[in-house]
Parts: C-alpha cells; sequence; structure tokens
C-alpha cells in the first residue's frame, strides 16, 4: 500500500511542477490555462464520486489495482502528444483515474488500518509526500536538462507501471464496503451520513486551500511582498514538501500517544500560526519559517480525516471515504483562485489571513476526530486480525 501512495505522489508532482512546459509544448493561451487546469480537479471529483458506486459492486483493491496504471499511462500520453485535443483527452483520463486513484487508495489504507488497530494512515500519507520530492526532482531534472515531456515522463512510468501492478497482488480489502447501500439509502440514513461527514469534508477543504495557497503563492509571495531572489523564492514549496514528510512519518506515534484529537488541534494551531507568521513577516527567512510551520501543522489533517471518517463509519467507511475524498478537490479549486483574487484586490498578506482563519475554524470540528470504539492509541490498541502478506482475492 505504501508503495502505492508513493508512485501516486510522484505521477501527480511530475504533472503540476511542470505545467508551463505542457502550456508551451501545445501552446495553451494563459487565457485558456486556467480552463485545463481547473478540468483536472472537476473530473477527479467525479470518478471519486462514481467510485462510491462501484466500491457497492467491485472490491475496492480491483479499482485501485487498474486505476493507477492509467493514471500512469495518461501522464505520458500528456507527454507525448501536440495537439490541444490530445491533451485535453490525456488530462481528462488522468482526472477521472486520480479521482477513483485517490478514493480507492485511502479506503485501503483505512480498513488496512482498522485490521492493524492503530493509527499507520499518516506514514501511507508520508509515502505519498515522499513521492511528490522525488517527482518534483524528476521534474526539475528534466526543466533543467530541457528534454521533452515525454522523455521525463516514459522512463518514471516504466519502471513504476510494472512495480505497482506487481504490489497490488498484496492489497487487503476490508469491510468498508459492507453496509455502504444501506447507509447512503435516501430517506434511511443518507441524511444522518452526511450530517455526521460534514465537519470532517469542512476540515478537508480548509486544509486544502491552505496547501493550495502554498503550493501556489508561496513563490510568488516571498519575492513580490517579501522581497527575495527568484532562486531563494522557489525554496519555501521544497521545505514545506520535506517538513509535510517529517511531520507525517512521526505523526502515528503522536496519534497513539495522545489521540487523534490532541494532535489534530495541535497541527491547526501549528498551521495558523504559521501561516500568522507568513502574513507579518519582515523578511524572506521569517516568511520561509512561517512556510515551514504551516507544512509541519497542515500535513497531519488530511490523513486524519480520512482515519476519522472510517471510525465515524466503520459499515460503510468506503462511501464516507468516496465522499469526503472530493473536498480534497474542492479546496483544491477554491484554494488557489481565492487568494489570487484577495491579494490582487486588497493585499497577498490580508490574503494569508484567509487560510489562518479557515483552518482554525478545524478546532471547532477538532471532536469529530475523537476515537470511536475501535480507537487507535497508546493502551488501546488491538490484536492484528488481518493477514496483510495476501492479497483477498487471492491475486
Amino acid at each position: 500500500m505504501a508503495f502505492s501512495f508513493f508512485a501516486q505522489g510522484a505521477a501527480f508532482a511530475l504533472l503540476v511542477t511542470r505545467i508551463p512546459a505542457i502550456q508551451d509544448g501545445y501552446g495553451v493561451s494563459d487565457a485558456l490555462l486556467p480552463a485545463f487546469l481547473a478540468a483536472v480537479p472537476v473530473l477527479a471529483g467525479v470518478g471519486s464520486v462514481a467510485t462510491e458506486q462501484l466500491v457497492k459492486r467491485v472490491p475496492a483493491s480491483v479499482l485501485l489495482r487498474w486505476s493507477q496504471p492509467v493514471v500512469l499511462l495518461a501522464l505520458v500520453g500528456v507527454g507525448a502528444g501536440d495537439a490541444m485535443v490530445q491533451l485535453a483527452i490525456a488530462l481528462g483520463v488522468f482526472g477521472l483515474a486520480v479521482g477513483a486513484l485517490d478514493a480507492s487508495m485511502n479506503m485501503l489504507g483505512v480498513s488496512l488500518q482498522r485490521s492493524y488497530g492503530r493509527s499507520i494512515m499518516l506514514s501511507f500519507h508520508a509515502a505519498y509526500s515522499l513521492g511528490g520530492i522525488v517527482g518534483a526532482s524528476l521534474a526539475w531534472a528534466g526543466a533543467h536538462w530541457h528534454l521533452a515531456l515525454w522523455v521525463s515522463y516514459l522512463p518514471v512510468v516504466v519502471l513504476l507501471l510494472p512495480a505497482v501492478l506487481v504490489g497490488s497482488r498484496w492489497y487487503v480489502d476490508g469491510d468498508g464496503g459492507a453496509g455502504a447501500v444501506e447507509a447512503v439509502k435516501p430517506g434511511d440514513g443518507g441524511g444522518v451520513v452526511f450530517k455526521l461527514l460534514l465537519p470532517l469534508c469542512l476540515v478537508m477543504t480548509f486544509a486544502y486551500i491552505g496547501d493550495s495557497t502554498v503550493s501556489n503563492w508561496s513563490a510568488k509571495y516571498l519575492q513580490d511582498v517579501l522581497g527575495s531572489s527568484e532562486q531563494l523564492a522557489t525554496v519555501p514549496y521544497n521545505v514545506y514538501m520535506v517538513t509535510t514528510l517529517v511531520g507525517r512519518a512521526i505523526g502515528d506515534f503522536g496519534v497513539r500517544r495522545f489521540g487523534a484529537v490532541v494532535v489534530v488541534r495541535l497541527g491547526a494551531l501549528m498551521a495558523a500560526v504559521g501561516f500568522a507568521v507568513v502574513a507579518g513577516a519582515s523578511g524572506a527567512w521569517v516568511g520561509m519559517g512561517g512556510f515551514t510551520l504551516v507544512g509541519l501543522g497542515l500535513c497531519v489533517l488530511v490523513p486524519q480525516t480520512f482515519a476519522a471518517a472510517g471510525r465515524l463509519f466503520p459499515g460503510a467507511s468506503d462511501a464516507a471515504i468516496a465522499r469526503l475524498n472530493v473536498f480534497n478537490y474542492v479546496g483544491f479549486l477554491v484554494g488557489s483562485p481565492l487568494v489570487g483574487a484577495l491579494g490582487d484586490a486588497w493585499s497577498y498578506r490580508g490574503a494569508m489571513v484567509v487560510p489562518m482563519v479557515l483552518v482554525l475554524v478545524t478546532l471547532v470540528y477538532a471532536r469529530s476526530f475523537a476515537a470511536q470504539p475501535d480507537r487507535y492509541g497508546g493502551g488501546h490498541e488491538r490484536p492484528r486480525t488481518a493477514d496483510v502478506g495476501r492479497g483477498s482475492n487471492g491475486l
């Protein structure tokens, strides 16, 4: 499972970090580029919603096994084409497959965490962060050596594709789909499920608004507002990715020792303090310190939100996670335009206050992360109940 998260992090980073090269290669105008970029998360949301229905009939492991190769092949398609229609098709396939991949990947992660009886979701997302760092580094090398996109993408896909197919032999399906139909049946629990899930949906949205703020605006903020050099302005996002990796790598230990509520509250407070430091920074180095705090704080929120959904709906966790995953893309879509519009109309320092406030709202919903009967934490771990060395379908 961890390798699947790693591969997805690498593939996504290879796509988003080469957007300027994709734009130049296909001749996409600045006016048209936002439409292409918005189409990916919108279609990913569609893919996630479709996954909620598909897992009623097909195990999540099967969806993950085949959606991940499609994502990788679509990435090659983005790099290999030369006509606008080819780009549109490749990005469309990428978006739909990413939605199914993200949803099914987290479904299996949550069910595996339930089987282990202790917090392991942060470690899976740490593998995603590591993949993102590797993918971004490979993208930098491709840009540095002026390699064609397909030359950058193809060797990575050639390595990852057989590896994820082999690794899929050991995927383990839990019971997350059992009862999912009853839990979301109209007039019989559907409203109740969404009411309980809504706080987690808001936390997911706010976390990705914060994440997209750092991803899209940290370089511009340091250079235009804090007066850093162009070279120094590239550092905050790299630092952010590294601190995200570090925070997730050690975060499960914190959840086991102190519980998810404490970890989520501390993460939200740290991220908010980070944004406050960024907003009031007097220079580039102080700003980078603020973005570092943001990374350490935000990194725990998304994995714990998925884990909390699994605990809230143990008999319908697959449906809950598929719905929750849609708000990943909502935050991604809202965050960057929101900060950009506020920065242009008001000030970029003021714009940084918005994700700060939204992240603080997470504190209001922290009780939604409280342990349910299948509590994970020190003194509350259950014996392992699944043989994680064999796939559920015998493959």
